[in-house]
Formats: C-alpha cells, structure tokens, sequence
C-alpha cells in the first residue's frame, strides 16, 4: 500500500549554484595566483558574497535535501572564501597579518581537508574526481608557495587554479544542460 502521507522532493539541485560559485570565485582568485593582477576588491567582493555566501547557501540547501558530501563541502568551502577575505581584511582593523609560515598552515590544513573530500569522490563521476584531486594539488602547491615565499610555485599553482575552476564550472554547466533538456549531452 502506498504512504499516502509522503512528500516529494520538489526543490531544486543547489549544486550547479555552489560549482558555479566555486568556479568563478577560483578562477578569478587563480588568474591573480598567475601573476595577471593583483588581489582586489573584485576578488574580495567575488570571495564574500559568491564564493562564500551562495556557497553556503548551497551547502545549507543540500543539507535539507540529506546529501552530506554536498553540505559539508559546499559550508566549508564556502566559509573558506569568507575567511580568506577576512584574513586579506583583518590588518586593516589591527590585526596582524599572517606571514608566509601562517598562510602555509592555513592553506595546507585546507589541503588535507580537500584530500579527505578527494577520497570520498572515488566513488562517484570523473568530473568530481578531476575537480577534487585539482584542488587537492592547488591548495598544497598555495601551501607550498607560502612556506617558501616561492612566486613560481604560486605562478603554477595559479595555472592549477584556474584548471580546477574550470573543472567546477563545466561540472555546474553539465548538471543544468543535462537537467533541462533531460538527457546526457555533458558527461559527467
């Protein structure tokens, strides 16, 4: 017999809008990581309200659909963009500012937390398996470049960066085209 008393899951995918934020977010962050410019009030308004906020609101969005991997990482990498701005920001209010050692520790305790969310993608689509082992890569090459004060190893790092966010937008543009005309034409 069936529940008659049961809901349909009727609400959007919020993962094209995490990628999405994800993606554009990386990408510009990466082009400066490659030496093209410097950081700026564009990549620090992109880090706060796409990278971190619709991140967030993604990860909070798939979290009410009961997808932990998408919370976890979507709230995480999304308060990653938050406080990357913030520590960009914190001098200005007198505090101070964290040297190349400071920024290693940060970006490399950020690399082993991707590498945990790398693993758990070995289960799943290649696309995601590119996008997490990329960023696994960038943010141990960002680490790197930080403890040694190298602007090569940033300059490559930054190459890796904007690979990886492109991975996350293709991944975002295939979910939304497959989704609306209702088959695979992007694979995943």
């Amino acid at each position: 017999m069936e529940n008659i008393y049961s809901l349909k899951d009727q609400t959007a995918n919020p993962g094209p809008l995490g990628l999405y934020g994800f993606a554009l977010t990386t990408i510009l962050l990466n082009i400066h990581n490659a030496g093209f410019f410097p950081v700026n009030s564009m990549i620090m308004g992109m880090g706060v309200f796409f990278g971190g906020g619709a991140q967030f609101v993604a990860g909070v969005m798939e979290w009410k659909k009961g997808n932990n991997f998408g919370s976890i990482a979507f709230m995480s990498y999304g308060a990653f963009w938050l406080s990357l701005v913030f520590l960009w920001l914190a001098p200005i209010l007198g505090a101070e500012k964290p040297d190349g050692n400071a920024m290693g520790c940060y970006l490399g305790i950020w690399g082993i937390f991707t590498l945990v969310n790398f693993i758990q993608t070995l289960k799943g689509h290649t696309v995601g398996k590119l996008l997490f082992g990329s960023l696994t890569l960038l943010f141990f090459l960002l680490a790197a470049g930080n403890f040694t004060g190298s602007e090569q190893i940033l300059n490559i790092a930054g190459w890796v960066g904007i690979v990886c966010g492109s991975i996350a937008f293709y991944e975002a543009s295939a979910i939304m085209i497959n989704l609306r005309f209702e088959k695979n034409l992007l694979p995943l």
